[in-house]
């Protein structure tokens, strides 16, 4: 049976002039077939950010026409946190997963912040509840507790401080303790607790993106790549990051990118994140094993259009949850970085 290409849209000429400078910089990432389905939204985007006098937050796995089409801010959890406390913006999308726009408003509260998609989650955050956190008190008192930003906002109010992975060690050793509990990413825990000489109690919650790499098929990507470098997220097992060359949040590996400039080079996190990566490094070759995020997929930019056309839909956080979760999230980036 034949099969029927869809056609292209006619997009006019002054939208596409408009956005030419963008598609400058996705080329190397984004076919030039593919460019005018994304041309119309990303034109409206950039009008209605003028007229709402907001700012895009975009995670470092949004795909490249939302990374570097539309965002402002692009990052990891932590800068996406400092810079969700920066902004003097009056309305703020997050192009995430919903803990992170909840994070925005606990550190906005007075702003508007929106989300593209509601249903935009995350296994981690979804492994655990505050009644999980208050069990675990009474298993352990005394003992501080440690969130993951990749939780909601009510499990970080019944936390004492939050981390991210990239400064999961610092904010663990600052609190000079023998013992803690961090929750709820297990392999994050467990490769932080090899690093740290602070015993570390764990959860049992794992990112389904990152759970699903092994070793093997590292040993698979260096035998069909040679001399490929490997660059692992710390959420992926103790195995994995033995296996790699480097491991490190996904700001870390882009720090890592532009500082060694690896001839060939694998990112083994979500697969948008290299996209992103490779668009400013076209002279890097990237291998790519593609492990989707299926929540931060939800994440289109014609959720956003919608999102700043009819300001929907806004992140609300209850007041007897917010006060001790923002207090959770301020006294991480109250930690001086390692």
């Amino acid at each position: 049976m034949a099969t029927t290409l869809a056609t292209p849209p006619v997009v006019p000429a002054d939208v596409l002039a408009r956005v030419a400078p963008i598609y400058d910089r996705v080329r190397t990432v984004i076919p030039p077939f593919e460019w005018p389905a994304f041309a119309e939204d990303i034109d409206a985007i950039l009008r209605l950010k003028r007229e709402r006098d907001a700012v895009i937050l975009a995670h470092n796995y949004q795909t490249p026409e939302i990374f570097h089409g539309v965002a402002d801010i692009v990052g990891d959890s932590l800068a996406l946190a400092r810079e969700a406390a920066r902004t003097d913006a009056s309305v703020i999308v997050l192009c995430g997963v919903h803990f992170m726009a909840e994070t925005a408003k606990l550190l906005n509260p007075s702003k508007t912040v929106l989300i593209p998609d509601l249903e935009a989650g995350c296994s981690l955050a979804e492994s655990i509840t505050g009644a999980d956190v208050r069990l675990l008190r009474q298993r352990y008192p005394g003992v501080p507790v440690v969130s993951y930003v990749n939780t909601s906002a009510e499990v970080k109010a019944e936390t004492d401080v939050c981390c991210t992975s990239g400064n999961a060690r610092a904010v663990i050793e600052s609190l000079g303790v023998p013992r803690v509990i961090m929750l709820p990413d297990e392999y994050l825990a467990r490769n932080i607790a090899a690093q740290t000489s602070v015993e570390v109690i764990a959860w049992h919650g794992r990112c389904e993106v990152h759970e699903r790499f092994s070793a093997d098929d590292i040993r698979q990507l260096r035998a069909g790549h040679p001399g490929v470098v490997v660059l692992a997220h710390p959420e992926c097992s103790p195995e994995v990051v033995a296996a790699a060359d480097f491991v490190g949040s996904t700001q870390g590996m882009n720090d890592y990118v532009v500082q060694k400039r690896p001839p060939r080079v694998v990112l083994i996190t979500e697969c948008s994140m290299s996209d992103n990566v490779a668009a400013q490094h076209p002279e890097l070759e990237f291998v790519r094993p593609c492990n989707l995020c299926p929540h931060m997929k939800r994440i289109t930019l014609p959720g956003i259009r919608r999102a700043l056309e009819t300001m929907t839909h806004a992140i609300e956080v209850p007041a007897a949850i917010a006060a001790p979760a923002r207090r959770a999230v301020e006294r991480m980036l109250a930690v001086k970085p390692r």
